[in-house]
């Protein structure tokens, strides 16, 4: 399917439009210059300021799609923006500010025309998607996560469902694996379904259409006591003969990701399909993709008080079930660093749904904030373990040459700027 096309020339904005974008630059360099941050948020909050409808202005003449999901929604975007990038130019939000602020401060330096590729957080899809009317709106998945301020995640998925009916994109690429997604995903006119293969299934074992029992098996899922059922995906990703792209008549694309674990397959599959549908060359776009080698920090590797450590980010049990399948195989060493900040939800219940006995057999380092949160935890879990209270002293303890430093939000963002950014 082909999105609908942008307008022949973007329009020039509104002096009130120009007049926000140029006072967001100038707080933001500002905030840059004296160190207080990226200047990204603080820059967008005072644009908004000036005039509320900048993010519409910025985006009429361009082509949108818009990433939503709880895990994985940082890392697609940066996929979708390299697929599309091969052949046209892109703006995104890059630093992660995936709130309006964000948006309007990526846009507002960016190229007249190029096409936008935006993280949203879940909460504020039906808002921004009634601001920017996207021609792809990709959904990926929905679970628990911030228990303490943040909706029930079927409370999530119903208001997706109401802006999807309410003002439907060109089209919404969705994960057909989700019953969370397909449901509020059914609400839209088009639908290109993704079969990714996803395995966590915690968060949706009663039906979002009747409260019914929803049942899963290896080819598939469906709820007990209505019709909701997988559709049948239009594309899936393939791991019998190696991980390809397939399905539907479409090619068959190879995808060979410098990005590690299935789960970025996964996030792989919905941005060639995303990228497909705008009208990309899905060989070339893939191609593209195996040029990406980091997200905002995920997989750094740094030197730490003489050990190689890597950086890996899961922010709740959907997240570390699929972070822990990529750490490197026991009995090497991990260090699992736990905050309750108000970017990670001041409650930590959540560390008892995580499987953690996934880490018998090695010596486990808890650290962060919460670490003696963890370290309960982690005795119930049978894990032999040990507490530190600096990222130094975690290298220390785990002793290893080589170890793999497991952390929630604030805590991975505190080790990337202990090591620095870009080492």
């Amino acid at each position: 399917m082909s999105p609908r096309p942008p307008a022949s020339a973007p329009p020039r904005l509104p002096w009130r439009s120009r007049l926000a974008v140029g006072l967001g630059r100038s707080v933001a360099e500002a905030s840059r210059l004296t160190h207080l941050g990226s200047g990204s948020v603080i820059g967008g909050r005072v644009s908004l300021a000036v005039d509320r409808h900048l993010l519409g202005e910025l985006t009429t003449g361009r082509t949108v799609a818009l990433v939503s999901a709880t895990n994985g929604k940082t890392t697609t975007t940066r996929l979708l923006t390299a697929a599309l990038g091969a052949d046209r130019p892109v703006v995104s939000n890059s630093l992660g500010a995936n709130m309006p602020p964000g948006h309007v401060a990526a846009l507002g330096r960016s190229r007249p025309g190029a096409t936008a590729v935006l993280e949203v957080d879940e909460r504020w899809l039906p808002r921004v998607m009634a601001d920017t009317h996207p021609a792809v709106v990709l959904l990926l998945n929905l679970s628990r996560d911030q228990l303490d301020r943040s909706h029930e995640v079927r409370k999530v998925a119903e208001r997706w469902r109401h802006a999807l009916e309410a003002t439907p994109p060109g089209c919404v690429v969705a994960n057909a694996d989700d019953p969370l997604v397909t449901w509020a995903a059914l609400a839209a006119p088009t639908v290109r379904w993704v079969g990714t293969g996803a395995a966590w299934h915690a968060d949706a074992t009663g039906c979002p259409a009747c409260s019914g029992r929803l049942v899963f098996t290896d080819h598939g899922w469906h709820c007990h006591d209505c019709d909701l059922a997988r559709p049948e995906p239009d594309r899936s990703l393939d791991d019998d003969d190696g991980p390809t792209f397939a399905g539907r008549g479409g090619p068959v694309v190879v995808l060979d990701l410098a990005l590690p674990g299935r789960v970025n397959r996964m996030n792989a599959v919905m941005a060639l399909a995303a990228a497909e549908v705008l009208g990309a060359d899905p060989a070339r776009a893939a191609a593209a993709l195996a040029q990406v080698t980091d997200v905002a920090g995920r997989y750094q590797v740094a030197e730490v008080a003489g050990s190689e450590i890597r950086l890996l980010l899961a922010k709740n049990p959907a997240g570390w079930h699929e972070a822990l399948s990529m750490l490197a195989p026991a009995p090497q060493p991990v260090i699992v660093g736990i905050n309750a900040r108000i970017a990670d939800g001041h409650d930590p219940s959540w560390l008892w749904d995580v499987p953690f006995e996934a880490l018998q057999g090695r010596r486990v380092v808890a650290a962060g904030e919460r670490r003696h949160d963890l370290a309960v935890r982690l005795l119930y879990a049978d894990v032999d373990h040990v507490v530190a209270d600096s990222l130094v002293e975690a290298v220390r303890a785990a002793a290893s040459p080589r170890i793999d430093v497991a952390a929630n939000y604030t805590a991975f963002q505190d080790y990337r700027r202990e090591v620095g950014d870009d080492a």
